[in-house]
């Protein structure tokens, strides 16, 4: 049996697509092909060697796209970069889709299953948005769109097919990640003004970050100050409660990126210097359920928090051995549970916690956002001014995580062969959920989604029944309950009401006070 071998990357690459005219539209897997031949360039080889090096390509990785419907993306992917891979997969959607790739494709490399393997992903979502405004179709030559490919939808609930949340109109990422945010603040005995200072700092120190990446979208603009970040405006407007729109995630992008990892052996044998070698040392990742109602509290993350352990543990290194961080940052509530957990500061960091600048800054390149947290750390680790590099991504409404530990030295040991953790966490007890409910009831966490017109249009209740403490799902049940919700310094969370079932299906809460139906 042939010894293990050990992964190393080789090559990483960015591609952006910055104008947004609809003659310039560039479909992902085109942008994804530049990334891939980029990433090739990035080993320094001469171009024979890089021809047998792209030659050589036996695994295609592809991050699932917002963007178009592909029947079969990673067949597409190798036949443009000219590879006639064994293995090609797409991934589900989610963000924490890249990470898991590159993970996966480490451990082929590894186990010698594969010698060289391609991990792309790619969004043209800023041309797409540009071409259903002028009413167009895209220029020639994109990619016939697979009709009964799945489309994803980040702003329509009713796609989610009926369940407890789409019955109350819940569940799309701007709605439920608030719910943790606010349940943190509350867990932590924040008032909501510093919880919002706390966000807009953090985003602030984010947006400086993009404001020095050649890579980031919003890359020559000067960055937006934690003030405005902070601050509701017409052009700030609040989206959902605490979040103003630039602490939401930015998705009008035409970013790719992809990595090449490859084994020591086979590098060395094409000549690929030593500098350019990066090593992954290991990767875990595990999931809360997709029921976001069936999570056991929303100031904590199972899944983030097992999924950063495992993916040390793995690693073979202790929290205080890594240098720089990136974590996923779709909204404030994510990186901060990550420090949260791990200790660190979450404004007053030293060690950096993002190389991109989040999600809104750097912009929010669909499930594809970590593999440019991963070739940035490849850049980054390259430098020799750090050493360990731990990337984090996340996907769904705080649902998907995993973890990858990156290095500029090679690990003691083999390459982990498999991922550590379930795929779902059950280990942590669900509180009991009712579907129709009735009686007094105490606030566990909320949000309020506001309209265009800057207005509170529909509140969002999860909530315990005082008689047995299950939980539910509620819509606000008047005018008045709203406005409280909607309140910007008095704290709704632990403030006991009453609910009621209406003739739609729903649950209704109010606060104490107002009138019962």
């Amino acid at each position: 049996m042939a010894s293990r071998a050990q992964p190393i990357v080789v090559g990483v690459a960015d591609i952006k697509n910055r104008s947004q005219k609809v003659e310039d539209a560039i479909e992902p897997a085109q942008l994804m092909v530049q990334a891939v031949l980029e990433a090739i360039t990035d080993t320094g080889l001469s171009k024979p060697k890089a021809k047998e090096l792209r030659e050589a390509i036996d695994s295609v990785s592809v991050v699932a796209t917002w963007t178009w419907n592909y029947s079969d993306l990673p067949g597409l992917l190798a036949e443009k970069i000219g590879a006639r891979p064994g293995y090609r997969t797409q991934s589900e959607h989610g963000g924490n889709s890249p990470a898991k790739l590159f993970d996966e494709a480490a451990r082929r490399i590894s186990s010698r299953e594969s010698n060289v393997a391609v991990v792309a992903g790619g969004e043209a979502l800023a041309s797409l948005a540009a071409c259903i405004t002028a009413g167009k179709m895209p220029p020639p030559g994109w990619t016939v769109p697979d009709q009964g490919g799945k489309t994803v939808s980040v702003s329509d609930v009713s796609t989610m097919g009926e369940n407890i949340g789409t019955t109350h109109s819940i569940g799309l990422p701007i709605h439920v990640y608030p719910l943790y945010e606010n349940a943190f603040r509350a867990h932590r005995g924040q008032t909501i003004k510093q919880n919002n200072e706390e966000s807009a700092e953090l985003y602030g120190r984010f947006a400086k970050v993009a404001e020095q990446n050649p890579f980031a979208w919003n890359y020559g603009e000067p960055a937006v100050e934690s003030h405005t970040i902070g601050t509701v405006s017409k052009k700030n407007r609040m989206i959902c409660f605490p979040y103003p729109l630039l602490m939401n995630a930015f998705n009008n992008i035409n970013l790719a990126g992809a990595c090449i990892l490859t084994s020591t052996e086979y590098a060395t044998e094409l000549g690929i210097s030593e500098n350019r070698w990066i090593y992954p040392l290991g990767g875990a990742g595990t999931s809360d359920s997709d029921k976001f109602w069936e999570r056991p509290n929303f100031y904590s993350s199972p899944s983030i928090s097992s999924s950063l352990d495992a993916g040390l543990k793995v690693s073979g290194l202790k929290k205080e051995e890594i240098d720089i961080f990136d974590f996923y940052s779709c909204f404030p509530i994510v990186p901060k549970l990550a420090c949260q957990h791990l200790g660190l500061p979450t404004t007053k960091y030293e060690k950096p916690i993002t190389l991109l600048g989040g999600l809104t800054s750097f912009g929010g390149a669909g499930n594809n956002y970590s593999m440019h947290a991963l070739t940035a750390m490849v850049r980054e680790l390259r430098k020799g001014n750090a050493r360990n590099g731990l990337v984090l991504a996340n996907g769904g409404v705080a649902t998907y995580q995993h973890v990858v530990c990156l290095s500029n030295h090679p690990r003691r040991s083999p390459y982990p062969m498999q991922n550590i953790l379930a795929k779902i966490l059950r280990e942590t007890p669900v509180p009991n959920v009712d579907e129709r409910v009735e009686g007094p009831a105490t606030i566990e966490t909320y949000t309020v989604d506001f309209g265009r017109d800057g207005k509170p249009k529909r509140g969002f209740i999860i909530g315990r029944l005082t008689e047995n403490n299950h939980r539910f799902v509620a819509n606000e049940g008047d005018v008045k309950t709203l406005a409280q919700l909607a309140s910007e310094t008095r704290e709704p969370i632990g403030r006991k009401g009453w609910v009621t079932r209406s003739e739609d299906g729903r649950n209704l809460f109010r606060f104490e006070g107002s009138e019962k139906l």
